[in-house]
């Protein structure tokens, strides 16, 4: 009886984490694209020295990150997929989200200092673990570059 009101808890846990697991991710897609659309102007390039039309530009150190948390049916729905191998589905969600969140705070701190674009951006990851025996709580990512600001814009902001 006790393995199966056991099995019972697990049962909706897994729903449960399922269920709202989704609804917020859902929700933080909607938030991501309506955010990439808006700036979609200023140009994020992985090149390390700007094209012919920036070179008079100021360069600036801008950079995002963001943190986010593991839910429960992904850690068990990974564990599952550990068993049998294979592509984890739910964690490259999860890295979807928070790489297109850091990148999009980077163009956030890009434009509220003026700047039309951004070059030799780069991403650092990391995971921050709930213990050594909980595996991983959370993902963090970094995106930072070089924005790119008109000489104007830079001698309005002093």
């Amino acid at each position: 009886m006790e393995g199966l009101i056991q099995l019972g808890v697990f049962a909706l846990l897994l729903g449960l984490g399922f269920f709202f697991g989704r609804r917020a991710e859902a929700k933080h897609y909607k938030n991501i694209f309506a955010r990439e659309d808006e700036l979609r102007h200023i140009v994020v390039s992985t090149d390390r020295f700007p094209p012919t039309q920036f070179i008079a530009h100021h360069g600036e150190l801008v950079s995002g990150n963001v943190v986010i948390s593991v839910d429960y049916f992904k850690r068990v729905s990974a564990a599952l997929r550990a068993l049998v191998g294979g592509r984890i589905r739910s964690y490259e969600t999860l890295l979807d989200r928070a790489r297109r969140e850091a990148l999009l705070r980077m163009q956030e701190q890009a434009r509220s200092v003026g700047a039309e674009a951004i070059i030799n951006t780069k991403f650092e990851t990391s995971r921050i673990s709930g213990g050594s025996s909980k595996g991983i709580g959370s993902i963090e990512v970094l995106a930072y570059g070089t924005a790119l600001i008109p000489q104007a814009a830079q001698i309005k902001s002093e």
